[in-house]
């Protein structure tokens, strides 16, 4: 907790994570108006499924590259003023998306976007830190995640309400989204003081003068590269590809896709906040940490596998439930990822969640070009979500048996992960 914090009332630390909420529904409406209205573009600019999937690629690649940038930064800048920059800069790359007359300046202006993108996670990660205890973390990162599916909830419809029928109509909405991305700074200023969100962060931290080389070489370090790359791939692949999935892999017109993308992701939203609350239950009533998430984890993990039948299914009420369920185990996993995070050294936090980043985006970008060279060659998208959703599953075993007997924890001492 920084030294003004406690002249703050008790409520005010939840106002800031639904703060942060609202800062990840806009993260993602950026984002998720392109997968939206990709089969548009992708007519208009002559794009196959692999020039798609580079298109999602460069994103990604960008992404990575940020989370190294804006996680150092985040370790040395006021939390405050660096978190506003990031999310008006990434604004503006989304409006300028609404302006481009060509595949290549839509490359630039999504590489922008995912450089600009990733300043959110190391500024809203530090922050649930500084703010939160170990057992509230759970919940307050499944409030800031659940914001992901919330804006991504809501942009099906505005896609749908702004578009029209046009064939240029998909601009309207990166223009709409860009400019409330930018309103979302004045209640940022007028939450938090000049001052605040900056040194270091509340609670037991490392042991002294831990290096950042020494947590980067740990075990748990290894084994969140992993856990990220995994889950991170799933989750992406769900999300860039769905709307193509149902609207040419399945027949689905184009406003009964965008209605169940809002569904899906209201799924997706209930199944992060239900994750991190019930791994924050089972640590109130007494279960250890690290257990109680792990378990929650391995659930989230088979609602995922159930893609795996996806290839036998076909237009209808089961394909749907079977990709309803998979929203809510692919998003549930991410709350209790960023709490593996917040078990390691304080003072690295904005450059473990940048560090942990680049694993997080660089082998999803890559698996995005793979997943549109297998639909151009296969003709379908079915083998690329079976194989996706089996994700989870394999990160879940390392976390499951090799985290207690790594490296000590945010307290200096190894506590079994709790």
């Amino acid at each position: 907790m920084t030294s003004t914090a406690p002249l703050r009332p008790a409520s005010w630390k939840w106002l800031v994570c639904g703060l942060l909420l609202l800062a990840s529904a806009i993260n993602y409406m950026d984002r998720q108006t392109l997968a939206g209205a990709s089969v548009r573009i992708s007519r208009e600019f002559g794009l196959t499924q692999a020039g798609y999937g580079q298109v999602e690629a460069v994103f990604g690649y960008a992404f990575a590259a940020g989370s190294l940038v804006f996680g150092w930064m985040a370790d040395r800048m006021g939390i405050r003023g660096l978190y506003a920059g990031v999310l008006v800069m990434w604004s503006l790359a989304g409006l300028a998306t609404g302006m481009v007359t060509d595949a290549g300046q839509l490359m630039w202006c999504r590489a922008l976007l995912g450089f600009f993108e990733a300043g959110h996670w190391p500024c809203a990660i530090r922050t649930t830190r500084m703010l939160l205890d170990e057992r509230e973390r759970s919940m307050g990162n499944g409030m800031l995640q659940s914001g992901a599916s919330l804006g991504a909830i809501v942009t099906p419809l505005i896609l749908r309400m702004l578009m029209g029928d046009e064939v240029g109509g998909w601009r309207t909405p990166f223009l709409v989204v860009g400019v409330v991305g930018m309103l979302w700074v004045i209640p940022w200023f007028l939450l938090i003081r000049p001052g605040e969100l900056r040194g270091h962060v509340g609670g037991a931290v490392g042991a002294a003068g831990t290096s950042l080389m020494t947590v980067l070489m740990g075990r748990r370090m290894w084994i969140l590269f992993g856990t990220i790359a995994c889950i991170n791939t799933t989750w992406q692949v769900y999300r860039a590809w769905l709307m193509k999935f149902l609207q040419e892999g399945r027949g689905y017109t184009e406003a009964g896709a965008l209605y169940f993308n809002s569904a899906w992701f209201g799924a997706a939203d209930i199944g992060c906040l239900a994750a991190g609350a019930l791994a924050a239950r089972l640590a109130h009533r007494g279960m250890p940490v690290h257990p109680a998430r792990v378990w929650v984890f391995a659930g989230c993990g088979l609602l995922c596998a159930g893609t795996a039948l996806v290839p036998w299914l076909s237009k209808g009420a089961p394909l749907l439930g079977v990709l309803a369920m998979s929203a809510a185990g692919a998003l549930g996993v991410f709350p209790l990822y960023h709490a593996f995070t917040q078990d390691l050294p304080a003072e690295h936090q904005g450059k473990i969640t940048g560090i942990a980043g680049v694993a997080a985006w660089l082998i999803p970008a890559q698996a995005q070009r793979w997943f549109g060279v297998l639909a151009d060659r296969t003709g379908s998208f079915d083998l690329g979500f079976a194989l996706a959703g089996l994700l989870p599953l394999v990160a879940v075993i390392p976390l499951g048996l090799l985290w207690r007997s790594g490296e000590p924890t945010q307290g200096g001492k190894d506590r079994g992960g709790a």
